[in-house]
């Protein structure tokens, strides 16, 4: 594995991630919404997600910059970068897949929201969020860079840790008992051994 072909790997992620999250936003779009807790700090992480997972990893790849925080690249990593991006794509379109209708960009409920308890939310509530955290380690792996290649793990820290409570929350009001009920045989982004 070389760097080059790293960086095609994860160019071609971005791509495959293109290709599974814009045609549900479509329908997700064409369906009314019922509940909307959109905040600012919700679009100021969201943009830096956008910011940490494509716009600096492209910019390194295409130019170098910022080439100060470079780091050696090792074959193993653009190998295992490979495997965790191909985990990546499948947790995240099993999550768009499971999800339907019922999935939002920010925080919303959609008519006829349902919650969904099958497929791979069988195992983790936040499938959507483990494939980004996912996503982030393999940039870290297949981006040799201090900075461009672990600004995606920041960017969804900054997502996950900055909107999880209030995206729990706002299933709770929706689905009262079942949510909690569901929260206790279920992991959030980690499915539970027990």
């Amino acid at each position: 594995m070389t760097e080059t072909i790293a960086a095609i790997i994860w160019g071609l992620g971005i791509l495959l991630w293109g290709a599974i999250r814009f045609p549900r936003r479509r329908v997700a779009q064409k369906t009314k919404v019922i509940a909307d807790r959109k905040s600012t700090f919700e679009w100021i992480a969201l943009t830096a997600c956008i910011i940490g997972l494509v716009v600096l990893p492209l910019l390194y790849i295409v130019t170098g910059a910022p080439g100060f925080s470079d780091r050696s690249f090792a074959a193993w990593n653009g190998w295992f970068g490979l495997v965790v991006m191909v985990a990546f794509l499948i947790t995240f379109r099993m999550s768009h897949k499971h999800l339907g209708k019922s999935w939002s960009v920010t925080l919303e409920v959609r008519e006829d929201h349902k919650l969904v308890t099958q497929g791979i939310y069988r195992y983790v509530r936040h499938p959507m969020y483990s494939s980004f955290w996912l996503w982030g380690i393999a940039q870290a792996l297949l981006v040799p860079n201090w900075i461009a290649g672990f600004a995606g793990l920041a960017s969804v820290a900054l997502l996950y840790f900055g909107r999880v409570a209030a995206e729990e929350e706002m299933m709770r009001d929706e689905f009262g008992e079942d949510y909690v009920a569901y929260c206790a045989r279920t992991g959030r982004i980690i499915p539970r051994l027990f």
